[in-house]
């Protein structure tokens, strides 16, 4: 795979950033299949694999090479370690319905020895999955050939010692347990707990909670199922377990409310210790208020202690002792509020963007439109308050695009876009964007500032300067 660097520079914290462009994964064909699309990305606990799933259910790991650690500075560099199928297409007779093989989430497990896992789901079923690594065989058999015939015993004279010899690597991947038939609805998340033993996995209307030796059981944890469907209001767009806290776990709603929750108040949890919600503005509401206030994504911060929603114009990061507005907000696209009506006609105005932290929590990113992804710096001036607009600094907005990684040591310059047809130079309309080119799916290294970015079928990783 061709690398490429391109650096682009921004003013942060005073001081003076340089992001480079590492590599791109993926076909250069025009006309990309819909299985080719990829649906998810996830870096492991060290940062050295980075899984993605697509929506044809297979699962492609990539782990990082090591010479590109040894360079000065560091290269985030991946290459191919595992691709497998992970989920097949499946019709329920009883329902008549369906099943697609589209992998929704993946979560790696923490490591224990050398070999890797990790949990990935569709819509209905959840699977384990054991990564592991094969660079020796066992010689010398008495009851069989080398190549795994049956020996004559007839022919048998001697006993021979079995030796291990070194072999060419192979990295297998096989499902360890496949958790199936607890969700009536889709599942939108998946989410281990600080325990490494117990994990969450949420639809539109429950939350259980699985034991990762435990296949044929789970507990309802939440239920907001009404008796009557023509009374739902809601229903659950995401959930997560808060990261030290084993006994904590957040979810989202479509109504743009965050509920936290304590496993040990009560069994079932109806009754959440936090509402996290933003007083609507009576002014601002519209046809399409409910809409775009739904949470789309919910992230805890690595420390604890914060946590980022978005929905679908903006992000905010909300404290955990606070409930009753966000400490921060960071438009990501308000440039689009006077085109919702046909965002709205397109479908555009459903599609679900996800949000992600760095690893010391003092960065955020999300996707947006014609190949667009922003990064936003905390604690700058920009980072309005609750409710605040934002400024140019401590904001970055770059492009995926190969047009960009085909223009070796270029600058990649920082992106904008005008709300009106007035616009400068070195802007972009809002009329010229390309709503089919979204970045839905993104991921951060834990520790270094490296960033996975899902375009389509391509995924796109970039560094910074280290």
């Amino acid at each position: 795979m061709t690398s490429y660097y391109l650096k682009s520079k921004y003013l942060c914290n005073g001081g003076e950033t340089t992001w480079c462009f590492s590599q791109v994964k993926g076909t250069l064909e025009d006309d990309v299949t819909e299985a080719d699309l990829i649906s998810c990305v996830e870096f492991n606990h060290d940062g050295e694999l980075l899984a993605t799933g697509d929506k044809g259910g297979r699962v492609v790991i990539f782990q990082r090479d090591p010479a590109s650690k040894q360079c000065v500075p560091k290269k985030g560099e991946y290459n191919v370690y595992s691709t497998f199928q992970s989920h097949e297409p499946e019709f329920d007779y009883l329902k008549s319905l369906e099943i697609e093989e589209k992998i929704n989430k993946i979560r790696w497990l923490k490591r224990k020895n050398q070999a890797h896992f990790l949990l990935s789901t569709n819509d209905k079923t959840i699977k384990l999955w054991k990564v592991s690594e094969r660079d020796k065989r066992v010689t010398g058999y008495n009851t069989r050939e080398e190549g795994g015939r049956p020996r004559d015993p007839a022919r048998i004279t001697q006993l021979r010692v079995p030796t291990v010899r070194p072999a060419e690597l192979m990295v297998e991947a096989s499902p360890r347990r496949i958790f199936a038939n607890a969700h009536t609805y889709h599942i939108n998340s998946i989410s281990l707990n600080s325990d490494q033993e117990t994990y969450l996995s949420a639809d539109d209307l429950r939350i259980n909670l699985w034991h990762l030796e435990i296949t044929d059981q789970s507990f309802n944890i939440v239920d907001i199922k009404p008796a009557n469907m023509e009374e739902l209001t809601e229903v659950i767009t995401a959930a997560e377990f808060h990261p030290t806290e084993c006994n904590l776990f957040v979810y989202s709603s479509s109504k743009g409310t965050i509920r936290l929750c304590d496993m040990r108040a009560a069994a079932l949890c109806d009754r959440h210790a936090k509402l996290f919600e933003e007083p609507e503005d009576p002014h601002a509401r519209s046809f399409f208020s409910e809409i775009i206030s739904s949470i789309s994504d919910v992230k805890l911060s690595n420390s604890g202690r914060y946590m980022m929603s978005r929905d679908y114009l903006g992000l905010k990061v909300w404290d955990l002792r606070m409930e009753t507005k966000p400490v921060e907000t960071y438009p990501v696209h308000e440039y689009l509020r006077s085109k919702l009506c046909s965002l709205y006609e397109n479908d555009c105005i459903f599609d679900k963007f996800e949000c992600c932290w760095s690893g010391d929590d003092q960065r955020l990113m999300t996707g947006s439109y014609n190949g667009f992804f922003r990064v936003f710096e905390r604690g700058v001036v920009g980072a309005a308050g609750a409710g605040g607009a934002g400024g140019r600094r401590g904001e970055l907005t770059l492009e995926a695009s190969r047009e960009a990684a085909a223009r070796p040591r270029q600058p990649l310059r920082a992106r904008r876009v005008a709300a009106t047809a007035k616009r400068k130079k070195d802007e972009i309309s809002v009329d010229c964007l390309d709503f089919n080119k979204k970045i839905l799916h993104t991921a951060w290294h834990p520790h270094e500032s490296i960033i996975a970015v899902a375009a389509t079928n391509n995924l796109f990783i970039f560094q910074d300067k280290f």
